[in-house]
């Protein structure tokens, strides 16, 4: 997932990214308020963990602003303050879930999964398709991975589409062929290979791990791991 890490205490903020990249996560690192809440604006997120006590502007002003702009992204808010009226104010900002410091990290790793699944299951209803941090709308026809916009030309798109309806799965260049161009190549033409490599270009060029697989003599995957 990609998720954004807004704390000042800066030793903890380490920690916290380390164990979370270890876990495969993309994490950006924000230390002050008002910053958090550009980025958070200027990029999608999995999860956010937004600590309360910041500089410029506090956790909870930037739940209120986010949720009053339309962002739906999960929340966990990171706070030292325990009382009741505490964890209510941090949830009527908008926060999904609050963790108290100081906390254990499993318990933190296991909280953002969580999140990370309601996020997934709410999306669910076959319009996002979601391989590894690459992320596909239907709806939209936008491409993403690791939050970064990618432009694809309507057949990058399609290819992509099929590629991901069938995570792991080889595919032949027979069936690509039928399934993208819906038409009769014939079966020494290259075209799929060029837009594969087309698509390697713009999603595994400069991404880890590289997503798209050649199967030799079978076929191509997409594949996570």
């Amino acid at each position: 997932m990609h998720i954004l890490l807004v704390e000042d205490e800066r030793r903890l903020g380490t920690a916290v990214r380390r164990v979370l990249k270890e876990e495969g996560h993309v994490v950006d690192l924000v230390e002050d308020g008002g910053d958090a809440l550009l980025q958070a604006s200027g990029a999608d997120y999995d999860v956010i963990l937004l600590d309360v006590m910041l500089p410029s502007m506090d956790g909870y002003e930037i739940a209120r602003r986010l949720r009053g702009d339309g962002d739906t992204t999960p929340i966990l808010m990171l706070t030292a303050r325990d009382a009741v009226e505490d964890r209510v104010r941090g949830l009527d900002a908008g926060a999904d879930d609050y963790l108290v410091k100081p906390f254990a990290l499993a318990e933190l790793l296991a909280r953002v999964r969580a999140l990370g699944r309601r996020a997934s299951m709410a999306a669910d209803d076959g319009s996002v398709l979601m391989v590894g941090d690459l992320e596909l709308n239907l709806k939209t026809r936008q491409a993403t991975r690791c939050g970064a916009t990618i432009d694809l030309t309507s057949r990058e798109f399609a290819l992509l589409e099929v590629l991901m309806q069938h995570p792991g799965q080889v595919l032949t260049r027979s069936q690509l062929l039928d399934r993208v161009w819906s038409y009769d190549f014939l079966t020494d033409s290259n075209v799929v290979d060029t837009y594969i490599h087309y698509l390697r270009v713009k999603i595994d060029k400069d991404y880890e791990p590289k997503l798209i697989r050649t199967i030799r003599g079978a076929g191509y995957a997409l594949r996570a791991s």
